[in-house]
């Protein structure tokens, strides 16, 4: 029986990596990686060299047989997807379900993701927290969603490319401009930016060059805090 290994791998800075997550690397028979390129820069850092294979999201299914051949041939295998933990938001769901549907031991080494790590500095708090990873790139079905989400209870977590961020926050304004936002550009890397504010005031910074700014640029997270803005009043001054 083989073992396959589903390593967390750092989102930016390289020194969040685990001491596990680098033992597992090095012992390794192989190492299945989304993009192999993007791999070996963080193998290279460590110095760690191992064969490499292919599994990136367009082609899962029929990567995850190859490497299940290998998982029957009593290889071990750690898969790293591009940044953060496989099957967030990232491929690695369909490889995990073939390993264990082929008999084999699928172990998770954690690692970073910017949805913990968003959640850690948002000073938010609640028990209850909805991922819903990227909203539709489609207007009217993104918008809908929105509107869901919003009526909720729950906060909620949600990723954005730099080429959509504008719209998002100018549709979370226009639904809820009072609602708080946490909103998470670059994180752990050398451009990080950490913003708290309401829709409405964040979806003004967005392209506005000043002292405070919110480039176009990187990868964004955002963390929605599940009350609405009249019940976050109350909360504030101390209300029941």
């Amino acid at each position: 029986m083989g073992e396959l290994f589903m390593v967390g791998t750092p989102i930016g800075n390289l020194g969040d990596i685990t001491l596990r997550a680098l033992e597992v690397l090095k012992n390794a028979d192989v190492i299945a990686c989304e993009d192999t390129r993007h791999s070996l820069k963080l193998l290279n850092h460590f110095g760690i060299s191992k064969p490499l294979v292919s599994c990136h999201a367009n082609d899962e299914a029929r990567a995850a047989l190859r490497i299940v051949a290998l998982l029957d041939g009593g290889k071990k295998v750690a898969y790293c997807t591009d940044a953060g933990t496989p099957g967030l938001s990232d491929p690695g769901a369909v490889l995990a379900a073939a390993a264990r549907a082929n008999g084999h031991r699928v172990v998770p080494i954690p690692g970073p993701s910017a949805l913990a790590a968003l959640l850690s500095v948002s000073g938010f708090g609640g028990r209850a927290l909805l991922f819903d990873g990227f909203p539709s790139p489609k207007a009217g079905r993104r918008r809908a969603r929105l509107s869901t989400l919003l009526e909720r209870g729950e906060s909620f977590v949600l990723y954005e490319s730099p080429f959509r961020i504008g719209k998002l926050l100018g549709e979370l304004a226009a639904l809820d401009p009072g609602r708080r936002i946490c909103l998470g550009r670059e994180l752990t890397k050398i451009h990080e930016q950490v913003l708290v504010g309401t829709a409405a005031e964040l979806a003004a910074l967005v392209g506005v060059q000043g002292i405070v700014t919110i480039p176009e640029k990187g990868e964004f997270a955002l963390l929605v805090d599940g009350r609405t803005s009249e019940l976050a009043q109350e909360s504030e001054a101390g209300e029941p």
